[in-house]
C-alpha cells in the first residue's frame, strides 16, 4: 500500500507559494484556500513547508512586522518528503515522529502531489471498511 495508490486518479491542485514572497501574502493564500499548510518552491523544486505552526511562531517572536519577513527566513526546511512508492504505513510514522501534519510527494525532482496526514488516515480507514466488508461477505457465504 503505498502513496501512489493514495494519490492515483487524484486530480490535486497544488497550492504552493515562492520563499520570497511575505508572509503576509503567504498566510493569505492559506487562508483563501482554507489549508494548513503548502510547499515553498523554486524552479519547480520544493525549498521548504510554510505552515500554520511557522506562521505562528514567527509572529511570536517578531510581532506585527513577522508579516513582512519572507517566506524563506520562517518555512520548515528542508522539507521532510516521501516519493510515491513510500509505504502509506511508513509515512504515518515519520509524519508522527516528527510531528508534521504535510508531507510534499516528490518523483524524482517534480512535485507530484501534496499530502496531509488526513489523506493517510481516511485511505488506511477506507482499506481497513473495505477488508472487514469483505470478511463478513466472506463469512456469510461460507
Amino acid at each position: 500500500m503505498t502513496i501512489a495508490r493514495v494519490i492515483a486518479g487524484r486530480n490535486q491542485q497544488i497550492i504552493d507559494c515562492s520563499p520570497e514572497e511575505t508572509v503576509r501574502t503567504a498566510a493569505e493564500r492559506l487562508a483563501e484556500h482554507r489549508i494548513g499548510a503548502m510547499p515553498v518552491v523554486t524552479g519547480g523544486q520544493v525549498d521548504g513547508i510554510f505552515s500554520e505552526r511557522d506562521l505562528l511562531y514567527c509572529i511570536a517572536k517578531h510581532g506585527a512586522s513577522a508579516l513582512d519577513l519572507k517566506v524563506s527566513e520562517v518555512m520548515t526546511a528542508p522539507p521532510i518528503a516521501a516519493e510515491p512508492t513510500t509505504d502509506v504505513l511508513d509515512a504515518l510514522e515519520v509524519m508522527t515522529l516528527r510531528r508534521i501534519r504535510h508531507l510534499p510527494v516528490l518523483d524524482g525532482e517534480h512535485l507530484a502531489a501534496f499530502i496531509s496526514i488526513g489523506d493517510l488516515v481516511k485511505y488506511r480507514l477506507e482499506l481497513v471498511e473495505s477488508e472487514a466488508n469483505a470478511m463478513r461477505d466472506y463469512i456469510r457465504t461460507a
